[in-house]
Formats: structure tokens, sequence, C-alpha cells
């Protein structure tokens, strides 16, 4: 492009692009002409290849033509959410002075940037979604994070240790837009959507007192802030960010709330996609815990039961009044009801956002107005119940019917998308604009009676009077009869056909018209305008109703799914522990086309830690899961696929599932398992739920055997976690025997000639093999390769320990000198092991044997004999 400081060159319109366009360098400016945006220069290369549009060349200037490309006005919103998508912002410019009264180029100026994260319009959201603008201020130690839902309102911050804390919280918040200050990097490696800011904006002085004057307050004292400093600076800086876009006052943004990190069960960025919460392992949204219980009829419910299933609660109060109100719902008759009145309710949330803004369409302001009217139904509706967590939220709903009468009296019934042709405010609202439009409504019959009398006087039957918005009102004559036209006719326009005329009388009446429309279109957009800011009074009340209303969607939704799924309520105890009896998977459950074979879990203080081993395709990987999710369902608030659920207390879920390269990070499978398994070695706890599977895999078998079993010893002896750990090493199943707090169970199966039948049943004590062959025959290896297998395999299982090294690598104690003389428990070891032949025992039976002499030792707290 041609230097923009160097406009001399240019013609006057470009020299003005080119003087805003400087303004937003990194960003697409869509430059208001007429009915289309248009794009130039780099900006027309960029926009044509992500919105695939025409690039042409029209004119020149300074000499060269100008390379652009435009999307019409009236479709830009389908272009925006494109270019949105792809990560893209944009500069709106529109024309803010009367192009019929400029003297050279039309004034233009930028009125807002739409950027990912900032963007209200219904069009451009994914309802069921939140929209997330996230800030960062990293420091060494800790990291200031704050969180903005600009179309919902809500403004969090928090600050977070260590780098698997951020990733957890980025994990679940999935932020469209992410701030750093410019020289940071994110950490954990980069994601979609990260914009550096500059480094001043994240001034800890400068951002307090930028909040400060938003919230109207002293000081930050109110919002438990105060000594953040990290957080309050990305607070800071994202209030600035926003502010900056969106060019103009955020009244809905009146408050900071600080997210206790510690409120709710944590869940680290492995363990919220080893669950698949919200979102499956292949980034779709089928097949998830949201999929199954979203029967929400708002969309702002349907967000808000997202939000709960990834922020689950600790504090038992709070949700035992929860489980209380969805079974009021479940079991008083009235869901129905209930759900068909919150059918009627809009996405008040979103709607309330716009109204701060002042970008409410009016239809938002319809949808307001015919939600609000649902009120008073639903308020009798509630009237009966005795939750005190639905009499509370009955109270937050309240009824508004002075913001309904206000709207009825305002709004017709259906009005048109767009206030910018009129035809929004109704009849009786203002009197100046009821004669406005009534002078220009009666018109039709002023023409009417006009025509038929202009006929008469003149003689010429086919005369006509018409308008258009060229030339405005005119009589038409053909061709023919022309010179029959009275002398007070004036020419006005000739056709090949006919002539028009324009009267004094005409003229008189067209400028009479002509401004009573202009004026009473005036008028409209003034009262429309005057109308959202009365609607900024009752907007804090309003919020707290959508609230309310969101709740109520989500406790309903959830006694929906609880009556339509057999879910029951769970009992939250205090006494470390779990017992779930008949549990089920809750996602599994529903996509099975046979009946789900429910199972048993039972953890106490003397049973921590389950050894879990069967075949592939067994069960194993679902029944872990299963048992994270009932946990994880009753506290986010809802009831659980079980017959019957006691859970303790449970400060944190881990998962350790599956594996694959993390290619970007240049992570093999292997180091992203042994990450993972770090991070739950180091902050697991006695409270926490630990689901391992099949730790150790990625590497060679003795390797993976060690690290299994010292992980295992590790979270048995120092954690003591409650843990299912799920492992094809069946030296594993020993465990029990050297530490308290391990038992063994196994997922059932049953041979049937060569092949194998799963029975998906827990069973205690440990599997008898393993069917890997079976498994491989069900995955369609070739025969010819199974029989081979089963020959290596018997081979194998023949063989001896022969190799010293394997020995070596097998034994669980060290040699060590034998005593200067016997010693009475060594001459019982050795009469314990008489008969035992090492050149007819398989590895498996060499590590048994050494487990027993471990036994006879009775030596659990020490490493070796």
């Amino acid at each position: 492009m041609t230097d923009p400081q160097d406009l001399s060159a240019h013609t006057p319109m470009m020299r003005q692009y080119l003087a805003i366009k400087a303004e937003y360098p990194d960003t697409l400016l869509f430059y208001r002409m007429g009915d289309f945006y248009e794009l130039f220069y780099e900006d027309a290369h960029r926009a044509a290849a992500l919105l695939d549009i025409t690039l042409t060349k029209r004119g020149q200037s300074a000499g060269a033509p100008i390379p652009m490309a435009g999307v019409p006005v009236h479709a830009v919103e389908s272009y925006l959410a494109r270019l949105l998508r792809q990560g893209e912002s944009v500069a709106i410019c529109e024309q803010v002075s009367d192009p019929a009264t400029a003297k050279g180029p039309v004034e233009r100026k930028v009125v807002r940037v739409v950027t990912p994260g900032t963007v209200t319009e219904e069009a451009l959201l994914d309802e069921r979604q939140d929209n997330l603008l996230v800030a960062l201020c990293p420091a060494k130690e800790r990291t200031g994070l704050a969180v903005l839902d600009l179309s919902g309102g809500r403004f969090q911050v928090q600050e977070l240790e260590g780098e698997e804390a951020l990733q957890g919280e980025l994990e679940r918040l999935q932020p469209a837009e992410i701030l750093l200050p410019e020289g940071a990097d994110l950490p954990g490696g980069e994601r979609p959507g990260v914009r550096h800011y500059a480094p001043w904006h994240f001034e800890v002085g400068a951002a307090r007192e930028r909040l400060t004057r938003q919230f109207g307050t002293r000081d930050l004292a109110g919002f438990g802030c105060e000594s953040m400093d990290r957080a309050v600076a990305a607070a800071g800086a994202l209030l600035h960010y926003v502010q900056e876009t969106q060019m103009s006052a955020l009244p809905h943004i009146d408050g900071l709330s600080v997210q206790e990190r510690g409120a709710g069960i944590i869940l680290d960025a492995a363990t919220r996609r080893n669950l698949e919460i919200t979102t499956n392992l292949s980034g779709g949204r089928e097949n998830t815990l949201a999929a199954v219980l979203d029967r929400t009829v708002t969309a702002m419910g349907s967000r808000l039961l997202r939000r709960w299933l990834h922020q689950p609660l600790r504090d038992r109060d709070a949700l035992r009044a929860r489980h209380q109100a969805v079974g009021e719902l479940r079991d008083r008759g009235t869901l129905e009801p209930l759900r068909e009145l919150l059918e009627g309710i809009g996405d008040l949330e979103r709607i309330l956002a716009r109204v701060a803004l002042g970008s409410a369409r009016p239809r938002d302001l319809a949808t307001l107005r015919d939600s609000l009217a649902q009120l008073p139904a639903l308020q009798s509706t509630l009237a009966d119940l005795e939750a005190p967590r639905l009499r509370a939220l009955a109270d937050q709903v309240g009824r508004h019917p002075g913001v309904v009468d206000l709207l009825n009296r305002a709004i017709l019934p259906q009005p048109p998308v767009l206030i910018r042709d009129g035809g929004v405010m109704a009849a009786g609202y203002d009197p100046e604009l009821d004669e406005l439009r009534a002078l220009s409504e009666n018109a039709d019959q002023f023409l009417l009676d006009l025509e038929q009398r202009e006929r008469e006087r003149t003689g010429i039957p086919n005369l006509k009077v018409a308008y258009n918005r060229v030339h405005g009102y005119y009589i038409e004559i053909s061709r023919a009869q022309a010179g029959r036209a009275p002398e007070d006719y004036t020419r006005r326009q000739t056709l090949k056909g006919a002539e028009r005329f324009i009267t004094p009388e005409l003229k008189r009446f067209e400028d009479q018209v002509l401004s009573a429309r202009e004026r009473a279109l005036a008028r409209e957009k003034r009262l429309y305008e005057e109308l959202l800011q009365t609607l900024l009074e009752p907007l804090a009340a309003l919020r707290r109703s959508a609230e309310g209303l969101a709740e109520l969607d989500v406790l309903a939704n959830l006694a929906e799914r609880a009556q339509a799924l057999g879910y029951t309520a769970p009992e939250l105890d205090d006494t470390p522990g779990l017992d779930i009896r008949g549990g089920r998977h809750p996602v599994v459950e529903q996509v099975l086309d046979d009946p789900f074979v429910p199972n048993d879990l039972v953890m106490d203080e003397g049973r921590r830690m389950l050894v879990i081993t069967g075949p592939n395709m067994g069960g194993k990987s679902t029944y872990m899961r299963q048992a994270a999710l009932i946990v994880l369902m009753a506290h986010a608030g809802g009831f659980v696929p079980a017959e019957h659920a006691r859970l303790g207390p449970v400060d944190r879920i881990f998962t350790r599932i599956g594996a694959a390269d993390d290619l970007a990070s240049g992570r093999s499978t292997f180091m992203v398992e042994m990450t993972e398994a770090a991070a739950i070695l180091h902050h697991a706890s006695a409270h926490s739920l630990v689901l391992m599977d099949e730790i150790g895999r990625g590497t060679s078998t003795f390797d993976g055997l060690s690290l299994a079993w010292a992980c295992a010893e590790h979270l048995a002896r120092h954690n003591r976690a409650f843990t299912l750990f799920a492992t094809h090493y069946f030296e594993l199943t020993a465990l029990p025997d050297t530490l308290p707090g391990i038992a063994n169970v196994h997922i059932d199966a049953v041979e049937h000639g060569e092949r194998i039948i799963f029975l998906h049943t827990l069973k205690e004590g440990p599997a008898n093999q393993s069917y890997g062959l079976h498994v491989a025959a069900l995955a369609g290896v070739p025969a010819g390769v199974i029989r081979r297998a089963r020959e290596r395999l018997a081979e194998l299982e023949r063989q001896n320990l022969g190799d010293a090294g394997d020995t070596a690598q097998l034994s669980l104690f060290p040699p060590q000198a034998p005593p200067a003389t016997p010693d009475p428990a060594c001459e019982a070891l050795r009469e314990a092991v008489q008969g035992l032949d090492p050149d007819e025992m398989t590895p498996r039976q060499a590590l048994e044997a050494l487990y027993r002499l471990r036994r006879l030792l009775d030596a659990p707290d020490t490493d070796t004999p």
C-alpha cells in the first residue's frame, strides 16, 4: 500500500480513508460507502481471501489502481461472524454526516471495533456458549486473571499460582480472546485469539483508578480484591480495551467478583478434557455430559448449566439447597407448567447488555416486554413451592409491571428488525409523532382526490398522480395528450412515451409530506434512544431477574433429566469416602443399544485405592469415568445416575486417562502421560478423587511396571487420595498384600471358545487373564497374525527368567550379602520357598514368589527386607 503518511498524491476520499486506517493498522477497516462497506489495499486482499469475495480494482489514487472488496450493509453480520470465527477484528467506519449537505467527502469515523471477545450482537454469538474476554497479567509466581462476559455483564478476577492452575482455568473458560502485555508469552503455549496489548495498560495504579471510576467507588475493598495487584492490573487493562473498542458507556459493568479457586472442586485441564464435560475428545459437542443434561428451554439457562458443570461446588449447604429444589420440582407436579412458561422467556441477559450498550434493536425490546409479561403467571406457579432456593428465586425474579407497561405503550406488538426505517413506536405513545405520521399517512387519499380533480379539469382520462424516490411527486400524461396540459403544469421529466409535470399545489403538498416523513423518522429515532436511556434505571433489577430466571431454568432442567433418566438425589456426607450403588455412566448409557450394566463403587478409610484389572474394552475406563461424573454432577447441584450415592468431601478430581502426542509442544505420548501423572502426585490430597488408567504403558514393559508400581505406592502412602488405578500389569495386584487401604477388583469377562464375552460387571479380586488376543481378534486383526501371536505367547510363557538382567529388573529387592551367622527368619524363608524351581517359572510366577517372601518378612513400611 502507498505510504499512509504521504497523503498529498491521493484523492480527498482516499486521504480520508488512509488517515482513519492509520489508527487501526492491524484491524480490518469496514469503510461505509452508501449501501456497502468497502475495504481497500491490503485489507481488500485479506478480506477477499478470508471471505471468498471478489477482489476488484476501480479508479486510481496516487497514480495507481485501488484494490478493493466490499460487503453489502444489509448482510454485514454474516460476514462479521465469519471473520470473528477466524480470530479477526473489524473496525466499523460509518458515515456521520448527511451526504446531501456534505462538501467534499462525507464525514466518517470509526464507531466501534468488533473483536472476538467483545461481540454482543445476537447473530454473531452462539446462544448456548459464553463469549468471554480474558486478560492475563503474568508474574514470576502468580498470574492475575480477569474475565469479562460483555454480553452478560459478568466481570470476575482471580490470582493463580503455577502454570497448572492457569491452564485449568483457561480450559474451563475457553475464552474467545486473550489479552497479554506485549512481550509476554502465554504459559503452556499459544492458544487461538491471543492479542498483545501495550504494557502500560497493565500498570496497577492506573488500573485501580480506571476500575473505581467505572464502578463509582472510592476503592476496590468492597469487591474483595484491594490487595490483588496482579488481578487488578489484568482487570484494568481489560476494561480499557473494552472501552476502547466499544466507544460507549458500559453501565452494566458495575462491579467485580473474586473467583476463589478453592470454593469449587478443582479440575485441571486434562481432567476437563478427559471427562468430556462440554466438548468431546474430537473437539465436538456430541456425546458429552452437557449434551445429555442440557434440555434447558432458555439460552441463558443453557449457558448457566455449562458454568455449573465446569464449576462444581464444595459448599454443602448450597448444594443441598439445589438438590432440594430439583427434588421438589420433580415431585410436586409443577415441572411442566414452569417449563412451558420459561419457554416464553427470551435471552434477557444478552438483551439487557445490548440495552446498556445502546445497541438493542426493536425486536430485543419486544422480546424483553413479552418475557416480563410471563412473570405474574410464573410467580403463581412457584407460589406453593417450599424449597428455600425456589422461594428466593421467586423473589429475585419479581414482576416489573412498570417496565412492561412502558414497553407496551412504546413498542408495536411486531416491530421491524431495525429502527432506521421507522414504524417501531406504537400509536399513542407520542402525540407529536402521531401528528407527523397522520400527515404522511393521509397523503394517499389526498393524491387520489387530486388525481380525480385534475382529470376533470384537464379532460385527460388517463392522467395519474404518482411518486418515486428520485423525482418525488408528479403528474404523468401520455405523450399524445401532453399538449393538453394546463399552463400551471411545469415539466419535470420527459420519458419515451410520457411527460411528467409538477403543479404549485402538488409541490406544496410534496414539501409538506416529505418534511413530515423525515421529521417523523427523526422523532421516532430520538424517542427510541430516550426509551433505551429510560431502561437504564431499572437495568440492575432486570439483570437480577434474568439471573434468577436462568437458575430456575437450570433447576427445572435438572429435575426433568432426573425424572426422564431415572436419576436419584445424592447424599452428601462429611465422612470421607464414596458409596455408589448401581452407578451408571450418564453418556454411555444413552448411546448404547443394549441396557447399561450398573456397578457399585465403595471406598472408605480402609479402601482408598482400587486396583482395577480386566480385558481391554471390558469397561474399566467407563467405570472410572462414571465415578468422576457422578461426583461432578452431584456437586453441580443435580441428581445422579445411580440407585444410591453417598459422597464424602471432594476437593479435586484428577484423571490420567489416555494420551496422544502433543505435537505443538514437541511432547511425546509418554511425556504427556508423565506430566499429567506428576501433577497428580504433587497436588492430590486425602480428599481428592484420582483416576489413573494404564499408567506406564508409553514406555518399555519393565520401566512402565516400575513407574506404575511407584506411582501407586506414592498415592497410597503419601497422597492417600481415593484412587481408581486401572492397569494391565498383573504384578500390581500384589499391592494389597504390601500396603493397607488397597483392594483388587476386576471387570468380568468370559471365554467362549476363541471368543470373549464382556460382562461389564465389577467383581472383587484380580482378573485371571487379560484377553488381549481376543480383543485383537475382535478388532479385525488377521487370523494368521492372531495364530502366530498365540504361538509366541506360549513360547514366552515356557521360557524361564534366564537373563540375569531381567531378573535384576524384576526383583523388588536389591541383592544383599549373606549374614555371617544364619538368621532364624532367613531359615524360615528358605523353608517357605523350597520346591520352587526357577527353571520352571514364568516372570509373573517369579514376581509372585518374591511378593510372598515380602509378606513373610512382615515389613510393610520398608522398601527392602
